[in-house]
């Protein structure tokens, strides 16, 4: 296995966001008269915002009040951020470092719009890391589509063949898959079905596996 570049979703893989943007649905939810709306992230992990509005007009009617939903949700989401902070997923800072030390590309194919994104990883120290992204507010289809990850290999001038795509969530493994990538999963709110899973190369617990396997991995093509 050549590798290359590593590229990286953000919202729970390298940030632990997913529980805060849970949170923050249940919060606007709960104003609007939507009871225990967050559970719907299990569904959603992944989508773009385009996507995520026709979700859930699909399940609660073309009436859903998506914009003042959004407005809510960030109220609330950024109101956590200022106080709590956002956590940095384990093995994130560690495996980035590792990729800059060690001569990899890394790329960023996040759903989440690029404002939001670079804000995100600025503020944790994490952004400086990166060769180059793709945003969800910068394609024309959401993941499981491979245009994100075509899209960003093509960013950090890689072939996709001969990079990582790193994940957490379903639709974004199918989406590296399709695209001809490496899929490696690293579960966070929702573990791989028998599908998914048969569609990553490997299924770790932490960031901290990916350093272990290219350790492997080097030392077998003996670089």
């Amino acid at each position: 296995m050549k590798v290359e570049a590593l590229v990286f979703d953000m919202d729970g893989l390298l940030l632990d966001s997913e529980r805060v943007v849970q949170r923050s649905w249940n919060y606007a939810g709960e104003k609007l008269g939507y009871r225990r709306i967050g559970e719907h992230i299990y569904h959603t992990l992944g989508f773009n915002v385009v996507r995520r509005e026709a979700y859930f007009k699909s399940v609660y009617g073309e009436d859903f009040p998506m914009d003042k939903f959004n407005e809510l949700t960030r109220e609330k989401y950024y109101g956590i951020c200022d106080k709590e902070g956002i956590g940095v997923k384990e093995g994130a800072r560690e495996l980035l470092i590792y990729a800059k030390e060690h001569g990899y590309k890394v790329g960023l194919a996040t759903s989440s719009r690029e404002i939001h994104a670079k804000a995100s990883l600025e503020k944790v120290g994490l952004w400086k890391y990166f060769d180059g992204g793709v945003f969800g507010d910068s394609v024309k289809h959401a993941k499981p589509n491979p245009e994100i990850y075509l899209k960003a290999c093509e960013a950090i001038g890689t072939e996709p063949v001969h990079s990582i795509a790193l994940e957490d969530a379903p639709a974004g493994i199918r989406s590296a898959s399709a695209a001809g990538m490496i899929p490696v999963m690293i579960p966070d709110l929702a573990q791989p079905d028998e599908e998914v899973r048969g569609l990553c190369r490997y299924v770790y617990p932490t960031l901290l596996d990916v350093i272990k396997m290219l350790d492997r991995e080097n030392a077998e093509a003996g670089r």
